[in-house]
């Protein structure tokens, strides 16, 4: 029996195959934000890692924030937090946490 080989970078329709979904949702959902991938110029590369790593958080906002750590040194990003929390009008830290 032959082994199938999955690249590390996929292709639009090995996303596809991959996922076991349609190309349009694969699409959509890359699109929405929802799905790791880069659309260079009109094609679409996901990487598998990346999709691997998706289906096992708990959520996007998960992946988001273990990459978090990529903007360590990003002095903007302290603005960038306040800006959200001003936003979103409530504060970083709950003052009902019990911690001290």
């Amino acid at each position: 029996m032959d082994k199938v080989i999955i690249p590390d970078v996929l292709t639009l329709e090995e996303a596809s195959a991959y996922l076991r979904l349609s190309v349009e949702t694969v699409t959509n959902q890359a699109l929405k934000g929802n799905l790791p991938g880069r659309k260079i110029e009109n094609d679409w590369r996901f990487l598998k890692s990346a999709i691997d790593d998706w289906l096992r958080a708990k959520s996007s906002s998960s992946v988001l924030l273990a990459q978090v750590g990529i903007l360590a040194d990003d002095d903007s990003l302290d603005q960038l937090k306040e800006s959200i929390y001003q936003a979103r009008e409530r504060p970083e830290v709950d003052d009902n946490s019990g911690s001290n």
